[in-house]
Formats: C-alpha cells, sequence, structure tokens
C-alpha cells in the first residue's frame, strides 16, 4: 500500500515501529504546532547565528588558516520527503577528503548509512577541536532559516546510492534537525536500526514540550561531550 507522497507503509519492515504510520501520525499533528515550530525555527536560528557571530568570525579564521582551504563545506544531504539539499558546516577535514574516504574506510567503521570513520586521519587539527565542541554544526542555523532543515528533527544522513528501506524512508517524513534523541543520548556509536527507531519515536512524539526538553538536553550533552574530551 502507498500513500500519495510515495511512502509505502512499513507494516512488513522489522523495527521498534513497523505497523505504524508515521505520515498519518505526523499530519495528525496540530497545525497549530507546525507553526509555531516554524515560527520558532526562524526566530531561534537568526537570534543564534547574530549572537554567535563573533564564534562564526573566529572559526571561518582559524579553519582557513589551519590549511588555506575554505572555510565551510555543504555536503548534500535527504531533506524532507528525501528531498536532496546542500548541508552547510565548517569545514573540518583537509580539502581532498571526499576522495581519501575508501582508503581509510574499515568494516568496523560501517554503520549503515551513517558511518564514521573512528580516529579519522582527513580530520584537521582545527576540525577536531570544532567537531568536540559542535562548532562545525553552527552553519546548519542557516538552513534552519531558510526552511530546509529544523531546530529538532531527526539528523541529515548524506544522499547514497545504498538501499534504503520504507520502514526507514519513514524519518524523512520531517524536516531533518539539528538534534535529535541521538545527540541527547550522550552515545558516540548507535547502530543504524537503533538510530532509525529513535528518530521514528521522535516523530511520534513530536510537541511544543518535546522540542523544548530536547534543546535543553542538548546543551547538557554539548557539555558533557567537550568535557570527557
Amino acid at each position: 500500500m502507498q500513500n500519495n507522497n510515495g511512502f509505502e507503509q512499513a507494516e512488513a519492515m522489522e523495527g521498534a515501529y513497523a505497523g505504524v504510520d508515521m505520515r498519518e501520525i505526523y499530519e495528525k499533528k496540530p497545525v497549530l504546532y507546525k507553526m509555531i515550530k516554524r515560527l520558532f525555527d526562524i526566530f531561534g536560528s537568526a537570534a543564534a547565528m547574530v549572537i554567535l557571530s563573533p564564534v562564526f568570525i573566529v572559526a571561518s579564521i582559524a579553519v582557513k588558516a589551519c590549511d588555506g582551504g575554505p572555510a565551510f563545506y555543504s555536503g548534500m544531504r535527504y531533506g524532507k520527503d528525501m528531498k536532496i539539499f546542500p548541508m552547510h558546516k565548517f569545514r573540518s577535514m583537509c580539502v581532498d577528503a571526499e576522495s581519501k574516504t575508501e582508503k581509510y574506510l574499515r568494516a568496523g567503521d560501517i554503520n549503515g548509512l551513517a558511518f564514521k570513520i573512528k580516529n579519522d586521519p582527513r580530520v584537521t587539527t582545527v576540525g577536531r577541536f570544532i567537531r568536540r565542541t559542535s562548532i562545525d554544526e553552527l552553519p546548519q542555523l542557516w538552513n534552519v532559516f531558510k526552511g530546509e532543515m529544523s531546530l529538532v528533527g531527526p539528523r541529515p544522513i548524506q544522499v547514497t546510492d545504498k538501499e534504503i528501506n520504507e520502514y526507514e524512508k519513514q524519518r524523512w517524513i520531517v524536516k531533518p534537525g539539528i538534534t535529535c534523541f541521538w545527540q541527547v543520548s550522550r552515545r558516540e556509536f548507535v547502530p543504524w536500526d537503533e538510530w532509525v527507531d529513535m528518530d521514528l519515536r521522535y516523530i511520534r512524539e513530536m510537541s511544543i514540550l518535546t522540542d523544548i526538553r530536547l534543546l535543553f538536553e542538548t546543551i547538557g550533552a554539548l557539555i558533557y561531550k567537550a568535557g570527557r574530551r
């Protein structure tokens, strides 16, 4: 069975929410909540960019001075309904990082669509610091302001040629976000299947209170992350 947006119901797929129609759940969310969420994204991201403008300036200079490459990196990511958009970050890797991915990728780094190379040699000295402090993610506030992302929502995953089943596709029913349940879990490694379930849990529980709670918990998670290195 397939709905008007091209997503098949995931009744046959394995997962914590197998058989649950997440699009139906999302469409039943109050219109007022969706309006407030968008307004909060606009004003919240704008205020954050103004307040953090000194950090943007210092980070840009530091990344540029590290190896002479560009300060920003834009990678293609899946957005709402799997529409592709450029997600912005401060560049934390060497300029030719993408061409070196296969060289350094090991079997233990594979994690579905969310692989990370442990002790990645492509990461620059400045890159390690801005990753540890999550400063590298700040340019995504511009994505939020433009409406491509939300402050709270499933993390964007890079465009891939790997197979994505109908159960996993449900995480793209909503806009991707800067933070969600995985970011506040304080776990560096989460299996892809569990990550998907966390994102579907967000769609099921999303509300003003859930978003506010996750934003406050994100601050705590960032302090915890920075303090343990």
